[in-house]
């Protein structure tokens, strides 16, 4: 018997995954069964089951790589010296993950795919395993930004008496914000961020105060 390449088990993994994503962003989590995974996909049941062991094993898998992909974009982003402004940082990010060349969406556009990253936050509220993954990967994401705020306050660009916790867990925040939105209503952009971050960093205070 012909031994099966690595390469070939991930392409058929990546297949289920993107298919699988694809019957989720259309008829949502609970509507789609495993049946429709199957159909979506041109696989037989023992084909799939192989991989995944039912409809949760999928959902989490996906939800890995969603978190995954913010947190590559973001360790992408901040990959240079000096760091970027947060409009830049947060702009870099979402165009990374919606922009027209994005990759890594299983074929969905940018609306689609941010309300499967909207259903994935919402299942958490239900599913212990999901809670479990993306709070650990919430947690190095955390940790991520207060790192880079700390490079921002060591180079003297922040003075603000803020915890590098409380403005990390606000840039994230806005990430989030948008993704929603992007999912709700489609229209907005990476420029629409960017431009609405540029615009409040700059605030002159003291004419605020």
């Amino acid at each position: 018997m012909a031994r099966v390449s690595q390469e070939h088990l991930d392409a058929r993994r990546r297949q289920i995954l993107d298919g699988a994503a694809r019957c989720f962003a259309r008829d949502g989590f609970h509507a789609t069964s495993m049946q429709d995974v199957l159909k979506e996909v041109g696989l037989s049941a023992g084909a799939v089951y192989r991989y995944f062991s039912g409809k949760e094993d999928l959902i989490a898998a996906i939800a890995s790589e969603a978190v995954g992909s913010v947190r590559r974009a973001f360790e992408c982003a901040a990959r240079v010296g000096p760091p970027p402004t947060p409009d830049v940082l947060i702009g870099r990010v979402v165009r990374t993950l919606f922009g027209d060349d994005a990759g890594g969406r299983g074929g969905l556009d940018p609306r689609a795919y941010a309300g499967l990253i909207v259903q994935v936050w919402a299942e958490t509220l239900r599913s212990e395993r999901l809670a479990a993954t993306l709070g650990e990967a919430y947690e190095g994401l955390r940790v991520s930004w207060a790192e880079l705020v700390g490079v921002y306050r060591v180079n003297g660009v922040l003075a603000a008496d803020v915890p590098d916790e409380h403005m990390a867990r606000t840039l994230i925040a806005t990430a989030q914000g948008f993704i929603t939105q992007l999912a709700m209503f489609g229209d907005a952009g990476p420029e629409v961020l960017e431009n609405g971050l540029r615009g409040l960093m700059s605030m002159d205070l003291q004419k605020v105060s």
